[in-house]
């Protein structure tokens, strides 16, 4: 009897385990997808009267700044750093959100990767360890 129990629950770990391990490789699968989109994102906004091109990429970073040659008839110097800060700060948002949505494919909403994606806050991320020291302390 005892060894027809031991077959059942071997059965029933390998079964827990097979689904255990096609979770992991859909993951992996979606994280290779998902790395090879991030890669490729860019976002492009204008400023509103299309004087000012803004392209940057998925960390931010400033990929390509364009300026109709009229941008000088149209504004001041400092005017015109500021709407160049203005129209970076929106494609970075939007890349920002591109980023967490993709990202939202693979990671649990409570996760504290994605929420540190959110909010930029280091201690979002370390939160679940903190709460698993201080239990164990």
């Amino acid at each position: 009897m005892a060894q027809s129990a031991d077959r059942n629950d071997n059965r029933e770990l390998r079964a827990r385990f097979d689904d255990i391990y096609g979770q992991y490789q859909r993951l992996r699968s979606g994280m290779d997808d998902v790395q090879r989109s991030l890669g490729e994102l860019k976002v492009t906004v204008q400023s509103d009267d299309g004087l000012i091109r803004v392209t940057v990429g998925p960390r931010g970073q400033l990929l390509d700044l364009r300026l109709d040659p009229g941008v000088y008839r149209e504004w001041q110097p400092d005017e015109l750093a500021d709407e160049i800060v203005a129209v970076t700060a929106a494609a970075v948002a939007k890349v920002t959100a591109e980023v967490q949505r993709l990202m939202g494919s693979l990671l649990p909403a409570e996760s504290g990767a994605l929420r540190f994606l959110k909010d930029g806050n280091l201690g979002t991320l370390l939160s679940r360890q903190d709460v698993a020291w201080r239990d164990n302390a």
